[in-house]
């Protein structure tokens, strides 16, 4: 398997590099199960995304005219209920919330009363019947670390959609992680994501070239 690491400054050029190197790099092959089957993937083999200020504004990436934008920070702001809260609508096989709502205040009371320096900060998504579901959670963990005095998140994505997962994802994860470091005491830091399913469905590869200046 080939190993992609990709640097950043922030989410909006996480998004663009990452879509440059999925479309010059990715290995493209048809759904067999899983979203969208019969459909062709661009997908990298494994991908170590870096991002060194996740905080800076915009947190959505800028699209060139005509381009449909992948994301919103209204649509943000709406799905961060889907990582901090158990709300889940009647349609919807599991929320990411589901599992992070009891480990938030955990994480959190961790830090502030028995210190810093440990390696037991993380969250977990899914469970042993994940498995057996049609649709299951992309996201699968949240470690975290603090240290010189900033709060750090690395992330893992069993599969992840580049086009519109990617920016929503992690513009929203980065308002938790903002939450986080403001009732831990500490600044906010990077973040580093690790996916083995990291791809653009066929329907937005031509949207990709434009957007990330290929054609």
């Amino acid at each position: 398997m080939q190993i992609t690491v990709v640097e950043a400054r922030d989410l909006p050029e996480a998004w663009f590099l990452c879509l440059r190197k999925t479309l010059t790099e990715g290995r493209e092959y048809a759904i067999e199960r899983g979203s969208h089957v019969a459909h062709l993937r661009k997908e990298l083999d494994f991908i170590l995304l870096q991002v060194k200020h996740p905080g800076s504004r915009p947190l959505i990436p800028d699209v060139p005219l005509g381009v449909p934008p992948p994301s919103s920070m209204d649509y943000v702001e709406n799905y961060l209920q889907y990582l901090i809260t158990s709300f889940k609508a009647d349609t919807e096989q599991y929320t990411y919330g589901e599992d992070l709502e009891y480990q938030l205040p955990e994480l959190i009371r961790m830090y502030k009363e028995d210190g810093h320096n440990t390696n037991q900060g993380f969250m977990a998504v899914g469970s042993k019947e994940s498995i057996v579901l049609s649709d299951p959670p992309c996201l699968r963990g949240i470690d975290t670390r603090v240290q010189n005095g900033q709060l750090h998140f690395i992330l893992y994505f069993r599969s992840w959609d580049l086009w519109a997962g990617l920016p929503s994802n992690l513009a929203a994860i980065q308002l938790m992680k903002e939450y986080v470091a403001s009732e831990i005491g500490v600044e906010d830091g990077e973040m580093i994501a690790l996916s083995k399913g990291l791809h653009l469905y066929d329907y937005t590869w031509d949207l990709a070239k434009i957007s990330s200046g290929l054609i």
